[in-house]
């Protein structure tokens, strides 16, 4: 079921379906799995390209290479911009790091080099917003609308379970990077639209 929202079209699902990253169990497999990088806009590009020098030290050797091979994006299959990745899946900008929990450390999770920067204050550009957005993903379709749909992928099984523990569903768990993306009038009408949800539909 996809519902209207001003001039976006929502999938149902990002409101009745809940998620909430769980890294110490996932370890960022999302930064590595998959045949394609991540969604980017020709804006964010110039943004990686602008702030490269300060993750740089930080790529793996391969990713480095790709990047002077390559550079820091290409074109997919379907025709869109996305990160440039390393052996078929692994994005460019991932690094790893012992994540310290109150269980005790989670060893070799995988992070994004430039989000890494920004919660150090080294730049004040995080990560593309299609990786903040996740797990949905937005597309422009034909006629100019955008559309919003819940990606569901086995790799974030963990976030799902989470999701649902916390009784988190997907468009609050994504509130600020909505919010970044759309503005707090859409997002309050999605609020609203949510609250009005007959409870068949919850």
């Amino acid at each position: 079921m996809i519902i209207e929202i001003e001039d976006k079209l929502v999938s149902l699902d990002i409101i009745t379906e809940c998620f909430c990253c769980d890294l110490t169990k996932c370890k960022g497999r999302c930064c590595i799995e998959g045949d394609a990088g991540a969604p980017v806009t020709l804006d964010e590009m110039v943004k990686i390209e602008d702030n490269l020098d300060v993750v740089w030290g930080d790529l793996s050797a391969s990713a480095q290479s790709v990047i002077d091979a390559h550079g820091v994006a290409y074109t997919d299959s379907e025709g869109d911009l996305v990160t440039s990745i390393v052996n078929g899946k692994d994005c460019v900008f991932t690094c790893y790091q012992d994540l310290e929990t109150p269980d005790g450390i989670v060893k070799n999770c995988c992070l994004c080099a430039y989000e890494r920067a920004y919660r150090k204050g080294k730049t004040s550009w995080c990560k593309p917003i299609s990786c903040a957005l996740y797990p949905i993903r937005v597309k422009t379709l034909k006629n100019g609308m955008t559309a919003l749909t819940y990606n569901r992928w086995d790799v974030c099984r963990d976030a799902v379970r989470k999701g649902k523990e916390m009784n988190l569903p997907i468009y609050k768990f994504l509130r600020e990077p909505l919010i970044s993306r759309f503005g707090e009038q859409w997002y309050q009408a999605l609020c609203e639209v949510a609250k009005e949800l007959p409870d068949n539909l919850r």
